[in-house]
C-alpha cells in the first residue's frame, strides 16, 4: 500500500461532511483537489469507498471499514505531532513509574533507556517496593504506571493492565546434575532435591500454591531475596531452584554453568505487564512510555530463549 496521509485526511473530511464541496471548504483547498485525491485513494485500495448521489456522497462497507482505520491512523499523527513539539519545547515533564525488585532487575533499565533517549527533558522517578504498596500508591495517583506481575493484582478492578511477558517456570540445575540429561522435568523430580527459594515479590509464596496444587512440599534448604545467590548456589550444587524463565541466565557470577528445564505439570506461569488506574487520565509522559515498553516487549518476544 502507498497511500499518502493527505489523501486520509481528505477522505476522513469527505466522510464527516458527506460532501466533497463542504470537505474541500473546510479543508481549504479546490473540489478538484479532493476528487483526485479520493480517486487516488479508491484506486490503491482497489475499492470504492463511497457513493455518489445528488445530494453527496455516502460510504460504502468498503469505506465505512476503512474509516476506522483512518481515525486510528490520524490520531496517531496527531500524538505524535503532539509529542515531538513537547521535547522542541522541552517540555518538563515528569514521570513516576512503580517496580517490584525482581521486576526492576530485568524490565525496567532498557525501557527507561529508551524513554530518556527519546524524552530527555522528562524528569523520571521510579519507586521500588512491595506490590501491595506500589498498587495502593497507583490507586492514589503517587505513580503514574507500575511494571507488576499482573496475575498478582489484589484489587483487579481498580486497574487498566496490558500483559508485556508471560514467563513459565523452569527449573535451574547445576550443569553436572544428573536431571540435566532430560529434556523435561516432572514436578515428582522435586521431591528429593534440596530446593533453594527466591523470596523476592514472595515468588516462595506463589511457586509453593502451584506445588501444593500437586501434593507436593519440597525440601527448602535455603532461602534468599537474590536472584543471583540462587544462581551461585544452584551452580554449586547445594541445590535446585524452580523460578520464571526471564530471571535465567545461564552462568553464575563465579563462570560456572546453570542449566534450566521446562517442566512437564501445567503451572501457572509469571504475568508481567504495565498497570495503571482504570479511568485515570494518563499524561502524555506516561503514555509515551506505555508505547515504548509495549514495543519492547514485541522485541523481547522475537528474540531466541537463552538455554
Amino acid at each position: 500500500m502507498n497511500f499518502t496521509f493527505r489523501q486520509i485526511r481528505y477522505f476522513v473530511a469527505v466522510a464527516d461532511s458527506f460532501s466533497v464541496s463542504r470537505a474541500a471548504a473546510e479543508l481549504h483547498i479546490s473540489q478538484s483537489a479532493v476528487t483526485s485525491a479520493i480517486r487516488e485513494l479508491e484506486a490503491e485500495l482497489g475499492a470504492a469507498l463511497f457513493e455518489r448521489n445528488p445530494r453527496g456522497v455516502t460510504l460504502t462497507a468498503q469505506g465505512h471499514q476503512f474509516l476506522l482505520h483512518a481515525r486510528r491512523i490520524l490520531g496517531a499523527m496527531t500524538e505524535a505531532g503532539q509529542s515531538l513539539k513537547a521535547v522542541a519545547q522541552q517540555d518538563q515533564g515528569q514521570l513516576t513509574i512503580g517496580v517490584t525488585t525482581l521486576v526492576a532487575g530485568y524490565y525496567l533499565s532498557e525501557a527507561i533507556g529508551r524513554f530518556r533517549r527519546a524524552f530527555p527533558a522528562v524528569r523520571i522517578e521510579v519507586k521500588e517496593d512491595e506490590q501491595p504498596f506500589l498498587e495502593h500508591q497507583i490507586v492514589n495517583g503517587e505513580v503514574d504506571v507500575g511494571i507488576l506481575m499482573t496475575n498478582r493484582t489484589i484489587r483487579q478492578e481498580a486497574f487498566d493492565t496490558e500483559l508485556l511477558t508471560r514467563s513459565p517456570l523452569r527449573l535451574w540445575l547445576a550443569a553436572n546434575h544428573p536431571l540435566c540429561a532430560e529434556s523435561t522435568l516432572s514436578l515428582k523430580a522435586l521431591g528429593d532435591e534440596p530446593m533453594i527459594s527466591l523470596t523476592a515479590d514472595q515468588l516462595d509464596q506463589i511457586i509453593g500454591a502451584g506445588l501444593r496444587r500437586y501434593g507436593i512440599s519440597p525440601r527448602t534448604v535455603l532461602r534468599t531475596a537474590s536472584v543471583e545467590a540462587v544462581r551461585s548456589l544452584v551452580a554449586s550444587q547445594l541445590g535446585v531452584a524452580l523460578l520464571p524463565d526471564f530471571a535465567y541466565r545461564p552462568w553464575s557470577l563465579e563462570q560456572e554453568r546453570v542449566e534450566a528445564r521446562p517442566i512437564k505439570e501445567p503451572i501457572p506461569a509469571i504475568d508481567i505487564g504495565l498497570v495503571w488506574r482504570r479511568g485515570s487520565r494518563l499524561d502524555w509522559t506516561a503514555r509515551e512510555f506505555i508505547d515504548i515498553a509495549r514495543d519492547q516487549s514485541r522485541l523481547r518476544a522475537r528474540q531466541p530463549v537463552s538455554r
